[in-house]
């Protein structure tokens, strides 16, 4: 499996990492840290460094009842960052975390090469046909409601069925478009409970029936942290496990706060291979 970025072709037979910027200041695990623009180019840097094939660039915190921000505000924190990164790092692989396509749009002109939209454009009708004409590859995730309604929403006749089922309708959406680069995405922590979330990752390699790249996103959250009675600072072993365990199960991109142990994680599974 491939995708085209800027007309390079990423090849994902081996899993690729996909490293995380946070522009907001409510982030679960490291919210306010890269507002500032110096810092944000530092960890950008290092994570590049390390080895990471993609930055995620969000601006609209995504965690359980965060709090709402406009178009605007989101447009003002991540616009001028993703040109920053840009200029002083030409050739960077940027993805946008964003539900909303103005902001898909302006940030894809200005250099970006991804979006990733945790609605698979169920919360702005306008996103498919927008990427579709930006022509970039598009990360649909699993989600049910908003970032502030969802967790009272995880209630379903069989998980893992009405998981397949929503990316099936997605895709056949996205496809009609003419999307051609798709990623799939779960969404642990997304509408679903601790136990969904380890039932999603136990059974993750049945999503390899939709033959697109799945991508996992895991870093930190609180189904690692929960079940060690610990918190997102201390879950950077247990990120590591659950890691492995979604490459062995077919995870083509792995979204992670910490690139270069998700790389270690990709270079000892492959010697099993």
């Amino acid at each position: 499996m491939t995708l085209n970025c800027k007309g390079h072709l990423i090849d994902l037979t081996t899993p690729k990492v996909m490293g995380i910027l946070n522009l907001t200041p409510d982030s679960f695990y490291d919210g306010g840290k890269f507002q500032d623009e110096l810092f944000a180019l530092k960890q950008v840097e290092k994570m590049l460094d390390e080895g990471a094939t993609f930055i995620d660039v969000g601006a609209y915190s995504s965690r359980p009842k965060a709090v709402d921000i406009t178009e605007a505000e989101e447009l003002q924190r991540i616009l001028p960052m993703v040109e920053l990164i840009l200029k002083e790092f030409p050739e960077t692989l940027i993805s946008i975390d964003t539900f909303r396509s103005k902001i898909a749009k302006e940030c894809v002109e200005a250099g970006a090469c991804l979006v990733n939209d945790i609605s698979a454009g169920t919360l702005d009708d306008n996103m498919m046909q927008t990427v579709a004409k930006l022509h970039v590859p598009y990360i649909m995730m699993h989600m049910r409601g908003t970032p502030q309604t969802m967790q009272s929403l995880t209630e379903y006749n069989n998980l893992i069925k009405d998981v397949l089922f929503y990316f099936s309708e997605r895709i056949a959406s996205a496809r009609a478009l003419g999307i051609v680069d798709a990623v799939v995405d779960p969404g642990f922590g997304f509408a679903k409970t601790t136990e969904q979330n380890y039932e999603l990752l136990n059974h993750l390699e049945i999503f390899k029936m939709l033959e697109l790249p799945i991508l996992v996103g895991i870093s930190r959250k609180s189904m690692v942290y929960r079940p060690l009675e610990s918190s997102s600072k201390e879950a950077l072993n247990g990120t590591t496990v659950l890691n492995t365990i979604a490459l062995q199960k077919g995870a083509s991109i792995l979204r992670v706060h910490d690139v270069k142990e998700a790389l270690e994680c990709i270079k000892l599974v492959g010697c099993l291979n």
